[in-house]
């Protein structure tokens, strides 16, 4: 178990182990995105630091199948940074969190050495997709085409230049998917630490192992940041998703099939 897990599992509260805390008919989640732990300043614009540090943090209602209603956000000023960084960096935050109806509504800001951003999203939903609640023989699928963000990852790493319009810098967020496959679907969250290490919590939230029904290879197992969906389903539901992918273009691939067994994949952490 790596220590992000051993921590959570060290916290009592019942509303803990989703990608947001339910309560009631409103949800709260927050993810932090900090220099030279998610990114290097270097690598990107102010505009796409605080787009990307705000569709991740969207990404968790997403998921849920909540909409997104306020933000708030803390950031760490580094000294260095300029007037003009702050208004592109605010302005982006805004229009971010606008797009998908959410306004961001206070935070705190503090001075620090480095440029670090904490985002707190409160949201609400009627029927929210949870990670608990599989089944045995339920179907592992997931949206997309992974791999694209650690490749960029790579390149980055290497001194190379990528797309402006890279998984890395701008992740697509499922939200219609979401919202039209609900009914069919059993649990779910969102792909941020790589297909293998989410599909290990999702198994260990539910006390189950899984059967290989499709063999992926490191470099989509181990992407991670891709914030594309990972779902668990009735099989007798795959027609229906398959019909539904298809007319939202959103491409659906089927894995893995949950099994009572304490089968884990083999994945590296992002995280210490």
């Amino acid at each position: 178990m790596d220590k992000e897990q051993y921590l959570i599992d060290r916290l009592t509260s019942k509303h803990i182990g989703d990608d947001a805390a339910v309560i009631g008919d409103k949800l709260y989640s927050m993810d932090a995105f900090f220099e030279d732990v998610h990114y290097k300043r270097k690598w990107m614009s102010m505009a796409q630091i605080a787009k990307k540090a705000m569709l991740i943090n969207l990404s968790d209602a997403i998921a849920m199948n909540a909409n997104p209603l306020y933000a708030l956000v803390t950031v760490s000023i580094p000294s260095d940074l300029t007037h003009e960084e702050i208004d592109e960096l605010t302005q982006s935050l805004e229009d971010t969190a606008k797009g998908f109806g959410c306004e961001i509504i206070g935070g705190d800001t503090i001075g620090g050495d480095k440029l670090h951003l904490s985002i707190t999203i409160i949201s609400e939903s009627k029927d929210p997709l949870l990670r608990t609640g599989l089944k045995e023989g339920d179907l592992l699928a997931y949206t997309g085409n992974l791999g694209e963000s650690k490749k960029a990852l790579d390149s980055l790493f290497k001194g190379e230049s990528i797309a402006a319009d890279s998984r890395f810098y701008e992740p697509t967020l499922r939200a219609d998917f979401v919202r039209e496959a609900r009914p069919y679907l059993r649990g779910g969250m969102d792909i941020s630490d790589g297909l293998f290490c989410d599909s290990n919590k999702l198994l260990h939230i539910n006390k189950y192992g899984f059967e290989v029904l499709k063999e992926i290879d490191d470099d989509v197992g181990l992407s991670g940041e891709e914030y594309e969906m990972l779902v668990a389903f009735d099989p007798k539901h795959l027609a229906e998703l398959e019909a539904l992918s298809k007319s939202m273009n959103t491409p659906l691939t089927v894995f893995a099939k949950v099994a009572n067994n304490e089968a884990r994949y083999l994945c590296k952490s992002h995280h210490f």
